[in-house]
């Protein structure tokens, strides 16, 4: 089972990323909850969802002790940090997290996703980036599962930016650890 914690501003495709992952695993018929949350604002506001996938029935959506987090801002990162699972993986947008975390042991995976967006042309992939690196990290669902889920997930209007997408999952992709 994979527990797993995403946070960050609103605006950022916290949600989006979360949807993503979710689709995935479901399309690897694995079981599996999202479960969003995030203030009254649309942007700017602090935005987070949980995703669980298992082989097995989930009991309850709520994640308490995540072993994996992808950390979008350093808010989210004061947040969330302390909750992961000793010995689980955080994932953290080092472009807008200057502080490192601070616990000694987690594996930590420090990603300039915005900056890396930026220089792929877009810098709204950033979050896909993260995604990135938490599936070479964890290898919690394929390539070929996150390529269909952009199907999925994405409205049709945006289709024609799945090419980008996967560029930038392919650009996450190589920072791990």
């Amino acid at each position: 089972m994979h527990e797993v914690i995403i946070a960050g501003f609103g605006g950022q495709g916290v949600l989006v990323m979360g949807q993503l992952l979710a689709a995935a695993a479901m399309l690897e018929q694995k079981h599996v909850t999202w479960f969003p949350s995030y203030g009254p604002e649309q942007r700017g506001g602090t935005c987070n969802c949980s995703v669980i996938i298992s082989d097995r029935e989930i009991g309850s959506p709520i994640v308490t002790e995540p072993d994996a987090a992808v950390i979008m801002n350093f808010p989210s990162l004061e947040k969330y940090e302390h909750r992961i699972r000793p010995g689980g993986l955080l994932v953290y947008n080092s472009s807008l997290i200057d502080a490192k975390p601070k616990r000694e042991d987690l594996q930590v995976v420090a990603v300039p996703a915005t900056a890396e967006a930026e220089r792929i042309g877009s810098v709204r992939t950033a979050n896909i980036i993260a995604l990135g690196a938490l599936m070479e990290a964890t290898g919690i669902v394929t390539e070929a599962s996150i390529a269909a889920s952009f199907q999925m997930v994405l409205p049709s209007r945006h289709h024609h930016l799945i090419a980008l997408n996967m560029q930038a999952l392919t650009c996450g992709r190589q920072y791990h650890q």
